[in-house]
């Protein structure tokens, strides 16, 4: 096969699989059929720069069309999903990243007072936040927690790709007592997107509704701030004097969230930061300079 006809079968497919998801109500139909595309062809490349397809390319192409029509999360059926600048694995059944949460990771650099080394990622889904920081910061080590054992499995093994040796898991449920959280720290920051929809608040897109855990989207409690609020209060209890708390929320959650922080006493410095369309999407909270913390051992102990 020879390059023209290389290029003609991949316009006629990147038109017949943009129009099938079109119709299907994919909200970018033509961004994800060259995503599809580029999957059945098995390369990373840019299209244009293929010269042979696979002898199985067509029949690749449709099973994974048929996946995406059917409005299967992208990223679950390539295996991966980009998150600030790592592409991490993905799996069924563990929460996907998103890239709003991203910011999470600028708003820790622009409000940690002193040195970043110990960091705790709270409710952690796939590692997305825990191995951000590993990446990115090559001093530090991650302590991920998480209550699900398969999203606790695939953190670990996002975190040991983004920096081997410097991460951990702990599988637990911040609701409860953890004794072996309970006895680390002080540490320099805390992130955290934990799920935080109440209850009556139902997800409109199908590939939320029946793709991501419904334990990593409902919070719990008439609010859905009910394990938000266990995540402020490791917080309080971790966090060295000027060590920061980065936690995302609902957009409608701003006051309630800063509420939660305020009333518990234990931080000097408290904002609800917006995310890149204007929506109040973040708690900073800086633990109160001066005031000791429960914890008394280092993550690297």
């Amino acid at each position: 096969m020879h390059g023209g006809e290389v290029r003609s079968r991949l316009r006629s497919a990147l038109a017949e699989t943009t129009r099938q998801l079109g119709e299907a109500g994919v909200p970018s139909p033509s961004v994800d059929a060259r995503a599809l595309i580029a999957h059945a062809a098995g390369t990373e490349q840019p299209l244009v720069m293929l010269d042979e397809l696979p002898e199985d390319f067509a029949q690749q192409l449709a099973h994974l069309t048929a996946r995406r029509a059917q409005r299967e999360p992208l990223q679950l059926i390539l295996g991966r999903a980009p998150f600030r600048h790592l592409m991490l694995d993905v799996r069924p059944g563990v929460f996907i990243p998103r890239p709003e949460t991203e910011l999470a990771v600028d708003l820790l650099r622009q409000h940690l007072d002193g040195p970043l080394h110990e960091v705790i990622d709270l409710c952690a889904g796939s590692g997305a936040l825990g191995a951000a920081v590993l990446d990115e910061l090559p001093r530090s080590r991650v302590l991920s927690v998480e209550i699900d054992a398969a999203a606790a499995e695939l953190t670990a093994h996002n975190l040991d790709r983004a920096g081997t040796g410097r991460g951990r898991v702990l599988q637990a449920d911040l609701l409860g007592e953890i004794p072996e959280l309970a006895a680390v720290g002080p540490v320099d920051a805390v992130l955290s997107n934990p799920p935080y929809i109440p209850p009556e608040a139902v997800p409109r897109d199908v590939e939320v509704l029946e793709h991501d855990p419904h334990r990593a989207l409902f919070g719990g409690g008439d609010d859905g701030l009910e394990v938000p609020r266990a995540v402020i209060t490791w917080a309080r209890r971790l966090l060295r004097p000027g060590g920061v708390l980065i936690m995302e929320h609902a957009d409608v959650q701003g006051q309630a969230a800063l509420g939660a922080a305020a009333d518990g006493g234990g931080f000097d410095l408290l904002s609800t930061v917006p995310d890149l369309t204007g929506r109040d999407r973040f708690l900073v909270a800086r633990r109160a300079l001066g005031e000791p913390t429960s914890g008394s051992e280092r993550l690297s102990r």
